[in-house]
């Protein structure tokens, strides 16, 4: 039993440095996980924008023919 405990006890002792060695956060990690988020907020701003402008451009399109006067009269819309 005293060898089990002496064995258990010298596995904690070496393997404390390898623990306290460990970071949570590396910085090529940090940057990643940044370069990540402001690529999904780029994202979503072009999203949104293509959005706008494809509301924006269906009504506008509907509105304005500029085309309209030099059509015959037998060329009806498409």
């Amino acid at each position: 039993m005293k060898k089990l405990l002496f064995g258990a006890v010298a596995l904690a002792i070496l393997g404390a440095p390898a623990f306290a060695q460990k970071k949570d956060d590396e910085p090529l990690a940090i940057l990643d996980r940044e370069k990540k988020q402001q690529a999904e907020q780029l994202d979503q701003q072009y999203k949104r924008a293509m959005e706008r402008s494809r509301k924006d451009g269906d009504t506008a399109s509907m509105r304005t023919d500029p085309w309209a006067n030099m059509r015959g009269p037998t060329e009806g819309k498409r």
